[in-house]
């Protein structure tokens, strides 16, 4: 039995709402380039099937989202789990591995 990996970058898998997300996306790419902490290299676009999200990731499984109007880096706790982008991810404060985390990502 084959089982339906969560993410995918088929396009045919797309709705037309997250068609709509990838334009979008691909025209913040193009006017704007990346965000300043992600790197370039390998860039597609993927959808969470679950979630219906739509994104840019890299050869360094980075994320970015648009952020209203603005593509940006979104990021995820390897220590809790915690997800967002950067002014979102002040979470752990009892914490100490998430503190190192967010003080990492808010140097980039």
């Amino acid at each position: 039995m084959k089982t339906e990996s969560i993410t995918t970058t088929d396009l045919s898998d797309f709705g037309y709402r997250e068609l709509r997300m990838a334009a979008t996306l691909l025209t913040a790419l193009c006017d704007h380039g990346v965000p300043d902490d992600f790197n370039d290299g390998g860039v597609t676009v993927m959808m969470n099937r679950r979630s219906g999200n739509v994104f840019l990731t890299n050869e360094d499984s980075d994320l970015a989202m648009m952020n209203g109007d603005k593509l940006e880096s979104f990021y995820l706790c390897p220590e809790c789990g915690h997800e967002g982008f950067k002014d979102e991810m002040a979470h752990g404060e009892d914490n100490e591995e998430c503190q190192r985390y967010v003080a990492t990502i808010a140097g980039r």
